[in-house]
């Protein structure tokens, strides 16, 4: 991954602190929405591309009526693949159009618009799954890539990115596409709470152990049990959550972050 850091580009401070998000059911891709040169693209221009993100950042910060803490998104990716970080991992985007939706999928957005340049370049789109990548690996989030219009009334991503997505956003020339069913879909609570014995607990044990949240002094086994559930409240605290949120009973979006292979 090809990364530049706040830092780097040259971000300002955000105006408050933050929300903090644990996990998310994954990433939604976005667009610039509006006119963006044509010419962004020239490999010779690349030098605009810190520029573009400082002013992304100074209009969101200047939009009082959304009162914008930051740059809305996770994450951006200029059109020769660099990822620019934006609020970054483990932080509440602004962009997806609710509260609700902010907490369930991270935001990140192509510098792409609805005029000028509008198709995404080949090392822009791998810099997107480079993006999403980084984030299921350093920020907990799960298996989902959608478009901002899934569940939000709206044009973005714009029509060439929303196709890309919905194959699957794999990489150019194959490969790195979402795999349908890769990881365990939820069972649902009830059933975590009926005491299963099957090989998702198993699978499920494996993944804890294997993210140093383990209360095993045996197994894990297919046999739901107690250290399966001490173990799994473990993972919660590791995601942020406490109190109730994290008595070790399963979640969807706990569930999701923990990516249990399918057995």
């Amino acid at each position: 991954m090809q990364f530049v850091s706040r830092a780097q580009w040259g971000a300002r401070p955000s105006r408050y602190d933050l929300a903090y998000i644990g996990s998310t059911r994954g990433v939604k891709i976005h667009y610039e929405g509006s006119p963006v040169p044509a010419s962004l693209a020239r490999p010779e221009n690349h030098g605009q591309c810190a520029g573009r993100a400082r002013a992304i950042q100074a209009s969101h910060l200047a939009n009082r009526e959304e009162n914008y803490s930051d740059i809305a998104y996770n994450a951006l990716v200029c059109p020769h693949g660099y990822v620019f970080e934006g609020r970054g991992a483990h932080r509440k985007t602004g962009a997806n159009g609710t509260a609700t939706l902010n907490s369930q999928h991270y935001a990140v957005c192509a510098m792409v618009g609805d005029e000028g340049l509008t198709e995404p370049t080949d090392a822009q789109l791998n810099g997107l799954r480079d993006a999403v990548e980084w984030l299921r690996k350093d920020g907990g989030a799960g298996s989902e890539i959608k478009g901002h219009r899934d569940g939000y009334a709206t044009a973005c991503p714009g029509g060439p990115l929303y196709v890309w997505v919905q194959r699957g956003a794999p990489r150019p020339g194959g490969g790195g596409g979402t795999p349908p069913q890769q990881f365990e879909p939820f069972p649902g609570v009830q059933w975590f709470r009926k005491e299963p014995r099957s090989a998702v607990i198993t699978a499920m044990g494996r993944r804890l152990v294997a993210e140093g949240c383990s209360a095993y002094r045996e197994g894990p086994g297919p046999q739901w049990t107690e250290s399966d559930r001490q173990s799994y409240a473990r993972w919660q605290r590791r995601l942020g959550y406490s109190g109730d949120d994290a008595d070790g009973w399963p979640g969807p979006t706990s569930w999701a972050a923990l990516k249990v292979p399918k057995v």
